[in-house]
């Protein structure tokens, strides 16, 4: 076999001067890519969140009594692996079932919280059951999770608007 003699310098036909003419990536591909690494992140936050709301079920007895927490943690879980199939597919399918869904999993734990009542006597009073004050917290983490999925919405229809196809007019 004849090994392949190396040529030094430049190709043949190139002298540099065509570089005007080579392909440039379009904008959007670089804004999907960002809002992709984006919604990792609060995909992996809202997976934390989720996490936490298992063991607090789990702690306090929720999982016997309350069907509304459970439906929660379960649409929640399903919206999260929903939401990362899509994000590592580009499927915009998924990530707009991932939009709905984690919205229901949020309303429902905010229902959740609602429907059990809750007052702020329990951090004034000294005399009040740490288990009180753990309920508090929980709303808190509830609370926190509002604003963590209007950012998981703006970030995915930012995502499938960039990832959709742009029509020539």
């Amino acid at each position: 076999m004849q090994q392949r003699k190396s040529t030094a310098g430049r190709p043949t036909g190139t002298d540099g001067s065509d570089f005007s003419y080579r392909m440039v990536v379009d904008p959007r591909y670089t804004k999907v890519a960002q809002q992709k690494s984006r919604l990792r992140v609060l995909i992996i936050i809202q997976v934390i969140s989720q996490v936490i709301g298992v063991l607090w079920a789990l702690l306090t007895g929720e999982m016997d009594l309350d069907r509304l927490a459970v439906l929660s943690i379960i649409v929640g879980f399903i919206s999260v692996i929903t939401g990362e199939l899509g994000r590592r597919r580009s499927n915009a399918s998924l990530l707009r079932f991932y939009i709905v869904a984690s919205s229901i999993a949020v309303m429902l734990s905010l229902a959740t919280i609602a429907r059990r009542g809750f007052s702020l006597e329990a951090f004034h009073d000294q005399d009040s059951s740490v288990l009180k004050k753990l309920e508090l917290a929980e709303a808190g983490c509830v609370l926190l999770r509002v604003p963590l999925q209007i950012c998981a919405i703006i970030t995915t229809v930012t995502l499938i608007q960039n990832m959709s196809p742009k029509r020539a007019s």
